[in-house]
């Protein structure tokens, strides 16, 4: 077996240039395969983890897709706002430790404004038990105190100090604007890669303030002085969702059972991994068609090994011919040819995965920013070395194409050839 190895290696390196972008074709396609596969792991990990640290997730009757699409990744609208009072009595009931409302409605330039309290900086999580960072500045103290998502500040390119102003409701044409209450930018999130890079938070004081002087959707005059109010006027009387943490987790579905069963008005309480969860079978589709499109890839980079086979084949009719001339037996050319496949594709699959270890290397700072992805290189899982065993054994039954053509040819064909 060793002297057929030594045999088969002297004749890869014979046809060097050829092999080498055999090799890089194998190579190509396996990076795309593992990447892809590699990808879709971390991003269902990373999308598992958008949300951490938040035992229930309430609000107005709804279904819990539907809760978790508005009040975490922000798109859509709630059917209906839940009380202030009601939130109040939920977040005293015994066990819970701590709760975030947030009050959704208003956009700034294609972006969701979020009212919430400085506790949302505190409490909410990510990847883990990643707490919220400031990459400048500080959280929302006066009224009026604007802090931008990482996304927000860098896209519209906004600094510490500058004035914005909100816009009525989330219409990206033609808005119309709260411009007769401007708010000051104090602080910048650091990235997260979660759909908190999106956001412009306020206070929820904020929120009602803007609105004084609102009516069924319409301004009405110029918004009166808030230092001038009763504070009471800013007290909020309504919330979208709120998110909320127990002490004591065990009690979690006793609490939701007491949400979804609410007497005062119809409330959801979701467990923010359980939705994840649905809702990601929801994304199943588009999944597989990511599986079939990388096994698409690898199917190309055997083809692309075969046709090379093939197409080196007649050419080695004399080679072939030498063998069995000097003693070896028709098994020993269709190992040989079968044994330089796999040396194929088990060097192509071994680059592809360097490849990829430097490709994942220079874009996880990137992932990790743009899109949440956390992707780091190590060693591989055992289902990319399965994925990799499959390809060297696939690489094995497309060579036995051209192995036992080569099997089933007579010496006297390859010496009649003539140079």
């Amino acid at each position: 077996m060793s002297e057929l190895l030594r045999l088969a290696a002297a004749s890869l390196w014979n046809r060097r240039f050829t092999v080498l972008l055999t090799v890089l074709t194998v190579a190509v396609s396996v990076m795309l395969f593992l990447g892809v596969e590699r990808l879709r792991q971390d991003a269902r990990e990373s999308f598992l983890r958008t949300v951490a640290g938040t035992d229930l997730i309430v609000g107005a009757r709804s279904h819990p897709v539907q809760l978790l699409l508005y009040s975490v990744f922000r798109l859509g609208d709630a059917t209906n706002n839940l009380s202030w009072t009601s939130y109040e009595d939920i977040a005293g009931q015994p066990g819970v430790a701590w709760t975030v409302p947030i009050a959704l409605g208003d956009s700034h330039r294609g972006y969701r404004v979020v009212g919430t309290t400085p506790g949302y900086f505190e409490h909410v999580k990510y990847a883990g038990e990643r707490g919220i960072e400031f990459a400048q500045g500080r959280p929302f103290v006066e009224l009026f105190d604007a802090v931008l998502g990482a996304e927000v500040a860098r896209r519209l390119g906004y600094r510490l100090g500058e004035q914005i102003v909100l816009a009525h409701g989330t219409a990206t044409v033609n808005p119309q604007q709260h411009d007769d209450r401007p708010f000051t930018v104090v602080g910048v999130l650091a990235p997260t890669g979660t759909p908190i890079d999106q956001g412009v938070y306020v206070s929820l004081q904020a929120i009602e303030a803007i609105h004084l002087n609102w009516r069924a959707g319409t301004r009405i005059g110029r918004a009166p002085d808030p230092s001038q109010l009763d504070p009471e006027r800013l007290r909020p009387r309504s919330i979208t969702a709120f998110y909320l943490g127990l002490s004591d987790r065990m009690a979690v579905f006793a609490l939701q059972r007491h949400i979804n069963e609410y007497r005062a008005e119809p409330l959801t309480a979701v467990l923010p991994g359980v939705a994840l969860q649905q809702l990601w079978r929801l994304l199943g589709t588009a999944e597989r068609a990511l599986q079939v499109t990388a096994a698409c890839v690898v199917l190309a980079g055997l083809l692309g090994l075969l046709t090379v086979l093939l197409a080196t084949l007649s050419e080695r009719r004399r080679e072939m011919a030498i063998l069995r001339s000097v003693g070896a037996g028709p098994r020993h050319v269709l190992a040989l040819l079968l044994l330089e496949a796999l040396l194929l594709a088990s060097a192509g699959a071994l680059l592809g995965l360097l490849l990829l270890q430097a490709l994942v290397f220079a874009l996880a700072p990137w992932l990790q920013a743009q899109y949440g992805i956390a992707v780091a290189p190590g060693w591989p899982s055992a289902a990319e070395w399965k994925l990799l065993g499959i390809v060297i054994g696939a690489a094995g039954v497309v060579g036995l194409l051209p192995a036992l053509m080569a099997y089933r040819r007579s010496v006297a064909d390859g010496m009649s050839i003539r140079t």
